[in-house]
């Protein structure tokens, strides 16, 4: 995998030292924890979905709506200006995108109304799909020659903990806070704005291109064999996360309604940190029998998921979104990996904002539908018809990753040390 040599660093405001060029690790630091930020930030209302629907009696399809409105967001500002950071570096638009995602919170922790709600959303939405692929891009030009696949790695791992991370704060604010629809933006906020401050002391690591920035999501050969290959896993795992992100306490809900407020908000934490711990377990296994097996583990994740509605119970939920977050994990890094081997500077930002596309378009559209499903069919009935689709999409992935694996070699992404 090519690297680019950071250029010489851009003077530190507030009167600050200027950072080493060679100082990669904490420039590699800093963007992966931009990317876990974000992504903590986009999961951080899903704990308070039931608080925004006792406090404004809002519906499933309101709420899948609210949840979606960022996803669809993010989705547009990808094929718009995904590649934005190709033509004027990193640093630029990673601080632009910070600066509006901490207004973005701002605007949630003001919010009095569903429209307010949508709103602060939809500029979520925007600055994270500007940053997000950035940051992303960032991360694979500071990639060690040594330590190949470190990259790619952390370009699956930093999205799952920051959701997972988000989701966990938020859970517990919404015990302990006296103001937790507040206190959680305040703080994450606060963390965006110091990181954008962070972004303006470090070393640019692209080459800025002539030229006025233009949408563009090609993708090389290479990469769109890999992405086609696994495409079909990437759609259903990501489906998932969109159910129990914006469902899942509606779930928790129906299946044990006496269960503590923090029950809801906790199962999709539960997805989300052990799809964090399967990428890092997964980590020196061949990307395509990674993706292969997370997609088939999607099966028992969906049967399982639905046996709670079957008598089993909150465990069995529970224990749904865990093999989800396995599966998710598994199929998220090997896609990746796959996708992301050997890139050519530029191409790094459009490839990614292409697998984002992808993925976001999984997560917000199937939401969507199911919130309207539930608004007719109820919850039980959309629950069986969502699980039952997105088993079928992961066997499907399942066998055209095993035939991809008969007919060649897996593509490897390198093994980090």
């Amino acid at each position: 995998m090519s690297t680019v040599t950071p250029r010489a660093p851009a003077p530190c405001p507030y009167g600050a030292a200027r950072p080493r060029p060679a100082n990669r690790a904490a420039s590699f630091a800093l963007n992966a924890s931009i990317l876990a930020a974000l992504l903590a930030a986009s999961s951080a209302p899903t704990p308070l979905y039931p608080l925004y629907q006792d406090r404004w009696q809002l519906s499933a399809l309101t709420v899948t709506v609210v949840f979606s409105a960022y996803a669809l967001a993010l989705l547009m500002t990808l094929l718009t200006t995904g590649t934005l950071s190709d033509r004027l570096g990193r640093r630029p638009v990673l601080v632009a995108a910070l600066i509006l995602e901490a207004v973005a919170m701002v605007l949630l922790a003001s919010a009095d109304g569903a429209a307010v709600l949508i709103a602060a959303r939809v500029l979520q939405g925007v600055a994270t799909g500007a940053a997000t692929s950035a940051a992303g891009a960032a991360l694979l030009d500071l990639d060690d020659p040594l330590r190949p696949g470190r990259a790619a790695l952390t370009n699956s791992i930093a999205p799952v903990a920051g959701m997972a991370a988000g989701v966990l704060a938020a859970t517990l604010l919404v015990r302990l806070a006296p103001a937790p629809t507040v206190t959680v933006y305040a703080l994450l906020a606060a963390g965006f704005a110091v990181q954008a401050v962070a972004v303006l002391c470090t070393a640019e690591t692209a080459r800025p291109r002539r030229g006025a920035p233009r949408p563009r999501l090609g993708v090389p050969p290479r990469a769109r064999r890999a992405l086609l290959t696994a495409g079909t896993g990437v759609v259903a795992i990501w489906a998932l996360g969109g159910f129990y992100s914006s469902l899942g306490p509606a779930l928790v809900r129906l299946v044990a309604p006496g269960a503590p407020r923090a029950a809801g908000g906790m199962v999709f934490f539960t997805l989300s940190a052990t799809a964090a711990l399967t990428v890092w377990a997964l980590r020196h296994t061949a990307p395509a029998v990674a993706a292969t097996g997370g997609s088939l583990a999607v099966v028992p994740a969906a049967a399982l998921t639905l046996s709670g509605l079957h008598g089993a119970g909150l465990p069995a939920v529970y224990g749904g979104a865990a093999l989800a977050g396995a599966a998710f994990g598994a199929v998220s890094q090997g896609a990746l990996r796959m996708t992301l081997a050997s890139l050519d500077e530029r191409d790094r930002a459009a490839t990614l904002a292409a697998y984002y596309v992808l993925s976001y378009l999984s997560m917000s559209l199937p939401a969507i539908a199911a919130g309207a499903a539930t608004e007719h069919y109820g919850l039980r009935g959309t629950s069986h018809v969502y699980a039952v689709a997105a088993a079928l999409l992961a066997v499907a992935a399942g066998a055209a990753l095993a035939a991809t694996r008969r007919t060649a070699s897996p593509t490897a992404g390198g093994h980090p040390r």
